[in-house]
């Protein structure tokens, strides 16, 4: 089985290489395609208006000027030589991706971009109490599990359109509870911030980032299950269209166009 590796936290990121560990106990035929520099936040975003260039690491590792969509896309287009791969696995991420920031995701995209070329593909990230470059994520907990969870994955199938999301509690491995399949929530809080400063020119600038707040996610949520200690592994699906609206909509506004405003 040929293994292409990607991430969103760039080619010298420790959860990278938690990955190839990972992708090592499951085929001797792995490649790594990641960003030169941190793409998180990044989504599916493609470099349109300038230049990529593209570092050979070694044989079968490469790092890419650009994001996670465009790693996958230079690997599976050019830079993995001979057969396609087998799998994609994007990861692990310094962080939860989990509820409505599987949307912005670097990490959940470059699977996204796999399933799209018509490869398996799965996201994987390590869960941290706080997003602080002083706290140490707990990237043994994903490497103790992942190589055997993928591995039923694999054998259980899942189809061609849905990518694995799979997101490790921030817990040591001998604290993990239990593995739920579980759907994607929804925070009743907001943890994104923007915090207003000023440079020595006296111009305002703003530094993105995240807070902690309090949520009670419902049962059967990534949320609930992350936080609960549990692995949780949701299958994706990038068909955003929400059926009943259509339903409802067709019975209002179907048919013969509406005349112009008077």
């Amino acid at each position: 089985m040929r293994i292409l590796l990607t991430n969103d936290d760039g080619i010298h990121a420790e959860g990278l290489a938690c990955l190839q560990r990972i992708a090592a106990q499951l085929s001797d035929d792995v490649w790594t395609v990641a960003p030169e520099f941190e793409q998180s936040g990044a989504s599916r975003a493609l470099t349109l208006a300038d230049p990529i260039r593209v570092r050979q690491v070694d044989e079968k590792s490469f790092s890419v000027t650009g994001t996670p969509t465009d790693c996958v896309m230079l690997a599976v287009r050019d830079l993995v030589k001979g057969q396609t791969p087998d799998l994609v696995l994007s990861g692990v991420n310094r962080g939860q991706n989990i509820a409505e920031d599987v949307t912005m995701s670097g990490t959940v995209a470059g699977a996204i971009e796999g399933m799209a070329l018509g490869i398996r593909s799965i996201a994987l990230s390590q869960a941290v109490k706080v997003f602080d470059d002083g706290y140490r994520a707990m990237f043994e907990t994903a490497e103790a599990f992942a190589p055997a969870l993928i591995h039923k994955l694999l054998a259980a199938g899942w189809p061609a359109e849905v990518v694995m999301n799979l997101n490790f509690p921030a817990v040591a491995p001998e604290d993990v509870r239990e593995v739920e399949v579980t759907r994607q929530g929804f925070r009743d809080s907001h943890i994104r911030t923007a915090e207003k400063r000023t440079d020595l020119r006296g111009r305002d600038y703003y530094w993105m980032g995240f807070n902690s707040p309090a949520s009670d996610p419902p049962e059967g949520t990534d949320l609930k299950a992350v936080y609960g200690g549990k692995i949780s592994v949701t299958p994706l699906h990038i068909d955003l269209t929400h059926m009943q609206t259509v339903h409802t909509l067709k019975g209002l506004i179907g048919g013969a166009p509406p005349k112009a405003l008077r």
